[in-house]
C-alpha cells in the first residue's frame, strides 16, 4: 500500500552523507541528485553515495534538506510522483522546479511541499 512502511527512515540528521547521496540517487537519479547538490559533475553523487568521497558541507547540507523533503513525500506519494515533483514546476515557488530552488532556499521548497501534500 502506498505510503505504509515496516519502519519510518531515520531523520536527515541520523544519516551519513553517504546514506543521504544513496538514498537521493536510487529515488531521483544521479543527475538531479547533483542538480540538488549543486554540482556540474553527476559522476561525483555515485562516489559520493559509495562513500569513496565526501561531499562539500553546502551539497551535503543541501542533500540533507532533500532527503527530508523526500521522505515527507514518500509518506504519501510514489517514488515516481516525488521525482516528478523535484523537476516539475512548483507554482508555489514562481514555477520553478523544487530542485533548482532548494539550494538558495529550503524552507520554501519544505512549504511547497507540505503545500502539495495538503492542496494537490
Amino acid at each position: 500500500m502506498v505510503g505504509q512502511r515496516a519502519a519510518p527512515p531515520p531523520p536527515a540528521g541520523r544519516v551519513t552523507a553517504a546514506e543521504l547521496a544513496s538514498a537521493l540517487h536510487d529515488l531521483l537519479g544521479e543527475r538531479l541528485t547533483a542538480v540538488i547538490a549543486g554540482v556540474r559533475d553527476a559522476r561525483v553523487v555515485r562516489s559520493w553515495a559509495q562513500g569513496r568521497r565526501t561531499p562539500p558541507p553546502e551539497a551535503e547540507q543541501r542533500l540533507r534538506h532533500a532527503y527530508e523533503i523526500a521522505q515527507l513525500l514518500l509518506q504519501y506519494e510514489e517514488s515516481n510522483s516525488v521525482r516528478a515533483w523535484f523537476l516539475g514546476t512548483e507554482p508555489r515557488l514562481d514555477d520553478r522546479a523544487p530542485a533548482l530552488v532548494l539550494g538558495e532556499n529550503p524552507a520554501a521548497v519544505a512549504q511547497a511541499a507540505r503545500a502539495f501534500l495538503a492542496n494537490g
